[in-house]
């Protein structure tokens, strides 16, 4: 008997079915961020990480351009089973050499990441830049006091959706756009109205234009370095504006107190807005960017996001670890996702909902403890070779031996 026929009868006698499982589970995408591989610079060369992130580290063999980039992200995509996405920046752009400002974007600087996508069958999202950027410098952007500067950045808004819109055309399949913005005050200010009432209006002119390829989705943050005291984009603000406005909401794991829980959030927040975008890291202590583990709140969020709301929960990877190989942090965050979505299949669920609908919630609780150490790897190992995707244990010598023959030779 081998290991998966073993759990696939285990999981039987508790009424859950282990092929539906894994084939729900692989037909989700999941979009692998593109900056973890170059940490957040980008190829502009125009200005500095800024506006409260910060990539620590210095492992050696980092991208320097999009052809290395585009080959770390072939390669790990070798070790991420399931449907993958892209995720890019705006400063992904490739300009040969002519400084283009990124209100001047087109999809024709993206025509060799199209490209790899459609030769990769697989589909682009997007991310404006509002950061990193020397209109950024002060920590303001779509809510900065300056017109001109202002001004700017919403022709940045609006360019970077009709870039998405391109994107979902060529794949057939909607880009999701993501609008995160910096924007805050290191001390408390005297007026916390008009920067937000600024950043609406704003924000409502970067949407004005319907675009039919495109799902645009606003982020709200905690805090950053240096603008720790006032966040005009806050969680509040971005729930107003999302549900008003029909927008998809961003939450990202990491920008929350490390003490909430976001598997809460998501059936809270989804009865009021078409959708949820969630940005899978880690936050340690602070609103940070960590690789993700496999926690129990990580197993708690795909719970929710697949089983509450299907369909309506679009799932991203946005962390970036510069002090451990770059391609390694894509492949254990990505794979730790797709493990705690094939959990969240695998879950007990109409013995869960009995025990629930029958107030016995003594049972509730053993059942989810006992769910816990249900033979998960087996079905993961079988998921795996179904794709020919590595096993846990045999993917790490890849990383290795791409580190010796690529890596090492970028100085």
């Amino acid at each position: 008997m081998t290991t998966y026929t073993f759990a696939k009868e285990f999981y039987a006698s508790r009424g859950i079915d282990t092929e539906a499982a894994i084939k729900r589970a692989a037909e989700i995408p999941l979009s692998i961020h593109a900056w973890q591989g170059d940490d957040v610079t980008g190829f502009e060369r125009v200005g500095t990480l800024d506006g409260g992130l910060a990539a620590t580290g210095n492992y050696p063999g980092k991208a320097r351009n999009a052809e290395e980039l585009r080959a770390d992200i072939d390669q790990a995509f070798t070790l991420i089973p399931g449907p993958k996405r892209l995720s890019l920046h705006a400063f992904y752009a490739e300009t040969h050499g002519k400084k283009i400002p990124r209100d001047e974007l087109t999809s024709e600087h993206f025509a060799n990441w199209i490209a790899w996508a459609k030769a990769n069958k697989s589909a682009l999202d997007y991310n404006a830049s509002f950061f990193a950027h020397p209109l950024a410098a002060d920590g303001l952007t779509l809510s900065h006091p300056e017109p001109k500067t202002r001004d700017f950045w919403i022709r940045h808004g609006v360019m970077s959706r009709r870039i998405a819109n391109d994107f979902g055309k060529a794949a057939g399949s909607p880009s999701v756009i993501n609008f995160w913005m910096p924007d805050g005050m290191k001390d408390t200010p005297f007026d916390r109205v008009t920067p937000r009432q600024r950043l609406m209006d704003a924000l409502d002119q970067c949407f004005a234009e319907k675009l039919p390829s495109v799902l645009d989705a606003v982020e709200c943050k905690l805090f950053g370095v240096g603008l720790e005291s006032f966040t005009v984009g806050s969680h509040e603000f971005y729930m107003g504006y999302a549900s008003s406005r029909q927008k998809l909401l961003c939450l990202d794991v990491g920008h929350f107190h490390p003490t909430e829980t976001l598997a809460d959030k998501i059936p809270s927040v989804l009865p009021f807005v078409p959708g949820v975008l969630l940005h899978l890291s880690r936050g340690v202590r602070w609103d940070s960017d960590h690789v993700v583990t496999l926690t129990d709140d990580l197993f708690a969020t795909m719970d929710q996001a697949l089983n509450c709301a299907p369909g309506r929960v679009y799932l991203a990877l946005d962390y970036f670890d510069a002090s451990i190989n770059r391609i390694a942090a894509w492949a254990i965050g990505a794979r730790n996702v797709r493990k705690a979505m094939l959990a969240a299949f695998l879950q007990p669920r109409v013995l869960l909902a009995k025990a629930e609908e029958a107030f016995d919630y003594s049972s509730r609780l053993a059942l989810q403890e006992e769910a816990k150490t249900y033979p998960l790897l087996a079905v993961w190992d079988e998921a795996c070779r179904r794709e020919s995707t590595p096993l846990d244990g045999e993917w790490m010598p890849v990383v290795k031996q791409y580190e010796k023959t690529e890596l090492s030779k970028r100085k």
